[in-house]
């Protein structure tokens, strides 16, 4: 008898292995909707910055122990890490940056009616 040409453990791992992609992925968006105090006290500045690298990091477990298994050494990992690293750093000091602005608006000045006179 021949065996089936998918097995059917890869094809729940595979979904499994998307579910948890899609988790991850959607996770910081989802994230800064949280309350407007807890997401402020929680999510803002140098904090909140660590706090979604561990996440990332954290999430890209699976994808650096499969790397570690294929290569059978931890450069391949390691500079999956370094990419990681900097994409991360781009992004929250340059494009971060340039996205939310700290500009006072200009001052709304009410519209006054003067004849030619001044008055």
């Amino acid at each position: 008898m021949t065996e089936p040409a998918v097995k059917t453990g890869g094809g729940v791992r595979s979904l499994l292995a998307a579910g948890w992609g899609a988790v991850t992925g959607i996770a910081p968006h989802v994230l800064h909707h949280v309350g407007p105090l807890a997401g402020a006290a929680l999510l803002a500045g140098a904090s909140g910055q660590l706090a979604f690298f561990a996440v990332g990091l954290v999430a890209t477990m699976p994808t650096l122990r499969r790397l570690h298994r294929r290569f059978d050494n931890w450069l391949a990992p390691g500079l999956a890490l370094g990419v990681f690293g900097v994409a991360f750093a781009i992004s929250t000091f340059v494009v971060g940056p340039l996205l939310t602005t700290d500009e006072p608006a200009a001052p709304v000045t009410a519209a006054v009616d003067h004849d030619a006179h001044g008055h």
